[in-house]
């Protein structure tokens, strides 16, 4: 494998394990119940934003769902396997039709989606502040991305709305900072240091002096990708950055998987290490060929994603099985909120629990002997490579 060897002293160790052992957030700016209630003897009713479909999208919308589950607020049927695992509109449906609460509906109509359209997108963001302002018959909106978020996040309306799925959304000025939305309506999830400490782990376990990334050439391409957090983790530790541009926003699908298999295939002979970034383009398709093609060049890789792209043959990532804490985060949020909360008066500081995931089929391929410390902090080990269904 390139240049890549064991990186570990005894002080990095300790240091590795003492930031990795856990989770925290920030005090809410009041005490509020979670106990379901009525709005005004009423069901609270929840509406839907988002930019483009993305397969972090719908886990986390089930992640809020089954969250709000375990707070009593409904109950949930076992969700079926959709034919399109990023396909929200038909997630949204199946929740309007089969979710059961005395507290909590989804709104059928209240669905929107710019599909990636630069241009459609301005028209989907006066579609719903028009709907919001006029029908004023939506008490909550999830907006999940950055394009949903910066477009619910002004004076516009003043629809509670919850901003789920963001890579950045300080970064990309959603907010106002991490402790003040700076909009009574907004709340926005914050992990100020997660991808941060992704990287900072993957240059500590995998001593590489390029680090190759993929990304479209966009402010939200960018902030997706968390570039300026990369940028300055590498001038920090003296190592290269190797870009590739690969649109996502305003093409077809099949266009945006093209746009990455052509970067992966271009970068890989020139790096050391790849990070997989969040992309459209990376599909159940593609990532076989993706990850084949970093085996092939000895490249080690690391999941901004999680671990179901380390199943499928990307050497490491953090895990978080079924994103399980921060659907408990945003559920938490969603009914303080339906009990008399100001979405700005709540904690946006989550610091994800950090959990390693390593492909070891991957890393006997490219030839990279993992740190014992690995194996002590790892809670999900794949042995074989799976393709993605």
């Amino acid at each position: 494998m390139k240049r890549i060897k064991r990186f570990f002293y005894m002080v990095g160790c300790v240091f590795l394990i003492s930031v990795l052992c856990g989770y925290g957030y920030a005090a809410d700016k009041g005490t509020y119940s979670t106990a379901p209630t009525l709005h005004q003897g009423k069901k609270w009713r929840i509406g839907y934003l988002e930019g483009g479909t993305l397969a972090t999208y719908p886990l986390n919308v089930i992640a809020i769902v089954k969250g709000l589950e375990e707070l009593e607020w409904l109950s949930l049927p076992t969700i079926p396997k959709l034919a399109d695992s990023k396909d929200t509109k038909a997630l949204w449906q199946w929740l309007v039709q089969n979710v059961k609460s005395d507290y909590i509906e989804f709104v059928a109509e209240a669905y929107w989606s710019s599909n990636w359209d630069e241009k459609q997108r301005p028209v989907t963001k006066a579609t719903v502040i028009k709907y919001l302002n006029e029908k004023q018959d939506i008490d909550l909106m999830l907006a999940l991305g950055t394009w949903a978020g910066q477009d619910l996040a002004n004076d516009e309306h003043h629809v509670a709305t919850i901003v789920a799925s963001t890579s950045d959304a300080l970064a990309s000025k959603i907010i106002k900072s991490a402790t003040d939305s700076g909009f009574d309506h907004l709340h926005a999830k914050v992990d100020v240091t997660r991808f941060e400490r992704q990287i900072r782990l993957f240059n500590d376990v995998v001593n590489f002096k390029k680090l190759g990334v993929v990304y479209e050439d966009t402010d939200e391409g960018r902030s997706f990708a968390a570039i300026p957090i990369i940028q300055t983790v590498a001038n920090e530790r003296k190592f290269d950055v190797v870009s590739c541009y690969a649109a996502f926003s305003g093409v077809e699908i099949a266009e945006a998987e093209n746009n990455v298999l052509r970067c992966y295939k271009e970068i890989a002979p020139k790096v050391e290490a790849v990070y997989v970034t969040i992309h459209r383009g990376i599909t159940a398709k593609t990532l076989p060929v993706i990850a084949q093609n970093l085996i092939d060049n000895k490249v080690a890789s690391f999941a901004q994603q999680g671990s179901s792209q380390v199943q499928a043959g990307v050497l490491l990532s953090m895990a978080s099985p079924g994103f399980q804490d921060v659907g408990r985060f945003y559920a938490a949020t969603i009914a303080k909120i339906f009990n008399g909360a100001k979405p700005r008066e709540l904690s946006q500081i989550f610091e994800d629990p950090i959990r390693i995931a390593i492909n070891m089929a991957t890393a006997n391929l490219i030839g990279f002997e993992p740190p014992i410390v690995i194996f002590g902090i790892a809670d999900e080990i794949y042995q074989d490579i799976e393709v993605p269904k």
